[in-house]
């Protein structure tokens, strides 16, 4: 139980600096704003990556990391479509939506001639 909350403690002091990495990264970049881009991206990258890496030490972070990781064995497993069969779908798709464009267009002129008929 206590190592439980010592580790939650280091996990805020973390957080913490994670948020103050972040904030001297958006103060950097405004204060050297007359330097060159490239110095100041590089700069940004540096502090991301170190923001990065502190935060994958906390339990979210330990979280975050592993359900990367499940995704990525997730996404191997999805059989994606062949060009014919997308091709095919997308001929589809087009079909129905021309379909319901001109039952839509048809209905919306009926309406109209009906209406301009009560109307006068």
């Amino acid at each position: 139980m206590s190592s439980e909350a010592s580790e939650s403690r280091f996990d805020s002091i973390k957080w913490l600096l994670v948020a103050v990495l972040v904030a001297v990264g958006v103060y950097g970049n405004s204060y050297f704003a007359d330097e060159s881009l490239l110095y100041r991206v590089l700069g940004l990258l540096a502090l991301a990556a170190v923001a990065g890496l502190i935060a994958l030490q906390t339990a979210q972070g330990v979280a975050f990391w592993e359900l990367t990781k499940g995704s990525r064995t997730e996404i191997r497993k999805v059989v994606w479509p062949t060009r014919q069969e997308t091709v095919q779908t997308t001929f589809i798709v087009v079909g129905f939506v021309f379909l319901v464009a001109l039952i839509l267009w048809g209905l919306d002129s009926l309406l109209g001639w009906l209406v301009s008929l009560v109307i006068g």
